[in-house]
């Protein structure tokens, strides 16, 4: 089992999740590739993107470092293109916390969906502070 599969048995635990990737960010593209993913049919690993989310999500989350939370579908639809896939999935509110290494650079990104109502600041509060797990595996991906 790899780190970030023992990761996402612990966000499934601690704070619950249906959708779950993990995505290193490649700053020199401005890009998110997926490294990990609970639903690899639907969002394969090694899938990579421009950020095509909202705007000042990328200034938020990955700049500033702070954890962005969209509790309702409007927000999942504000932030997501394949919003209605997530939909599918059952998925109408995101948690997205960047994963920041002791330098204190952004190495990437959990993103935890679910159902909508599922999510308050007491589950962001337990993503954030399960980030710090995903710091070598993601190290590894960004050194490559």
């Amino acid at each position: 089992m790899t780190s970030l599969s023992i990761l996402e048995d612990r966000v499934r635990a601690e704070v619950g999740v249906e959708l779950f990737t993990v995505l290193a960010w490649i700053p020199e593209r401005r890009a998110l590739r997926r490294v990990h993913s609970s639903h690899p049919a639907e969002y394969p690993v090694g899938g990579e993107k421009t950020v095509e989310v909202a705007r000042g999500w990328l200034d938020e989350c990955i700049t500033a470092q702070r954890p962005y939370f969209g509790p309702d579908e409007k927000a999942v639809r504000e932030i997501f293109a394949d919003h209605e896939l997530i939909a599918g999935l059952g998925c109408g509110a995101v948690i997205n916390v960047p994963v920041v290494d002791e330098d204190g650079r952004t190495l990437g990104v959990l993103n935890l969906l679910d159902a909508e109502g599922k999510y308050d600041q007491a589950s962001v509060e337990a993503a954030v502070s399960l980030a710090p797990l995903a710091v070598p595996a993601l190290r590894d991906e960004v050194v490559r």
